[in-house]
């Protein structure tokens, strides 16, 4: 199989996608436009005149099991309902009695920085997306029986992850932590505006990382994909955003920030928006809007292509950076939400939210596969496991190559060197962390419980896992990270 590339992919001139994304965005907002009205409706609280105004309508007064506030909060969904289906009349006789204006749609004109990154990005994940394909292609191939025992052997060493250990991390509650891609070094972000860099397991400090502000909140930490591995230490390894309105760019060789830049000191999410950054010129070339209220989490498709964004509207959305539309709503959420993650298949993300519960939405079909009562509290952080990529590679033509050994799907259990078995491990189980003291692991095909991790602190703010499988690390209120370890693992 030839390789993908940006010059021989063909292009679908038909709008049927784009078209159905209007659809399912309209439904949406008429149904957040319904629920406005609703709420400003004169309702009576008298619950006989609420029983009254139900019998006038011609519904039941009252239901099996119904209490008096769930009477009134039916009459306000029904009589909101028939103000809709009036509306919709009415705006039909409209149309039949006067020649009906075509909708004409409007585009902003980007830049040519913004085409250019487009068509890079287009560049970068179609390889990747083709490679991922070729992978799953070989897993399907995999006998029933030998799914059977990998999932046991996996999840019996998931099983047994326990404490290993805390740390103090800084004076203020820990927000975030972020494991490097080697799965040697820590980073925390805190309310204290420091950055902190850790060896792990040992927990020693390398170095704090501070912002021009000293008031600033660090909120978010993410590493370079290559960093630690290819990437030089005196590149960008580690970026931060904090409350002082920036975005900081870090090496591995320094305590200041790289190419901090004024232009980017402006919201940069609770203005209702997210943006692109060209880290090599520390230039803005998107500010994309979509949500009515603050964004509070974007997370990257491991692709490159896709970037999804989960705000407090308790909306998510995913966008398609190569063209610049929403490929998927994630409508579903009763409260905001606060992680969004891809999981390493490309095609299934996992949301956690202040409704206590984690969902798997499927871009496939665009809608829920699954809600998972996770936790009793916030739900602030869902993590997949993601293997190391060193383990194995696989190349477009199909082939699957693993530490330069040919694998064949087929080949007896007994044969396997461990290589199959790491290339299927990736995404097959996540962390969650909650406001209710407590880190879960849990399977990525069943959706079951597998493992619960008691922490010394009241609110679990983040969580991660290392590439290798060896370490969880969970950040919390109370000021420390915590490392959790399957027994009997050298780490």
């Amino acid at each position: 199989m030839a390789d993908i590339t940006f010059d021989t992919l063909m292009t679908d001139g038909s709008y049927a996608g784009a078209e159905r994304a209007r659809m399912e965005n309209k439904v949406i907002l008429d149904e957040l436009e319904r629920k406005k009205k609703a709420r400003s409706m004169a309702v009576p609280t008298d619950d006989n005149r609420v029983k009254a105004r139900l019998r006038e309508i011609g519904e039941p007064i009252t239901l099996f099991g119904e209490r008096a506030a769930d009477r009134r909060d039916r009459l306000i969904y029904v009589l909101s309902q028939i103000n809709a289906a009036r509306g919709e009349e009415l705006q039909m006789e409209e149309e039949d009695s006067s020649e009906s204006e075509e909708e004409e749609e409007f585009y902003t004109e980007g830049s040519l920085e913004l085409l250019q990154a487009r068509r890079r990005l287009a560049e970068y994940s179609l390889p990747r997306a083709q490679k991922r394909i070729a992978q799953q292609r070989i897993h399907a191939k995999l006998p029933l029986t030998r799914i059977i025992d990998l999932r046991k052997k996996i999840f019996s060493e998931v099983k047994r992850f326990s404490n290993l250990g805390s740390q103090i991390g800084d004076d203020r509650p820990i927000s975030q932590v972020r494991f490097s891609p080697n799965s040697q070094i820590l980073a925390t972000g805190s309310w204290s505006g420091a950055v902190k860099i850790w060896n792990v397991p040992a927990c020693t400090p390398i170095r704090t990382l501070r912002g021009e502000s000293i008031h600033m909140l660090h909120s978010g930490v993410a590493w370079h994909p290559q960093a630690t591995l290819t990437q030089s230490e005196d590149s960008v390894n580690l970026v931060s955003g904090a409350s002082d309105m920036s975005v900081n760019l870090w090496s591995l060789s320094s305590d200041a920030p790289l190419g901090h830049d004024e232009r980017a000191r402006r919201p940069t999410s609770f203005d209702t928006s997210w943006r692109l950054w060209d880290v090599g010129t520390t230039k803005e070339i998107l500010l994309q809007e979509g949500h009515s209220k603050e964004v509070y989490s974007v997370e990257f498709q491991d692709d490159g292509a896709l970037v999804a964004s989960g705000g407090l509207d308790a909306i998510g959305r995913v966008w398609d950076l190569r063209t610049g539309r929403t490929a998927m709503v994630l409508d579903g959420h009763v409260q905001a939400i606060f992680s969004i993650a891809f999981s390493p298949n490309g095609y299934q993300i996992a949301t956690g939210a202040g409704d206590d519960t984690i969902r798997i939405w499927d871009m496939r079909s665009l809608k829920a596969l699954y809600t998972i009562p996770a936790h009793v509290s916030n739900v602030a952080d869902v993590r997949f496991f993601r293997g190391d990529t060193s383990m194995s590679n696989v190349p477009i033509n199909g082939e699957v190559v693993m530490n330069d050994l040919e694998v064949d799907p087929d080949k007896n259990a007994d044969d396997d060197d461990g290589t199959e078995e790491w290339g299927y491990r990736s995404g097959l189980y996540f962390a969650s962390a909650g406001y209710d003291g407590l880190v879960k692991l849990w399977s990525a095909d069943d959706w079951q419980l597998l493992r619960t991790l008691t922490t010394d602190s009241g609110k679990v703010m983040s969580v991660d896992l290392t590439a290798d499988g060896k370490l969880l690390a969970s950040g919390t209120y109370n000021r420390n990270f915590q490392l959790f370890a399957p027994e009997d693992v050298v780490v």
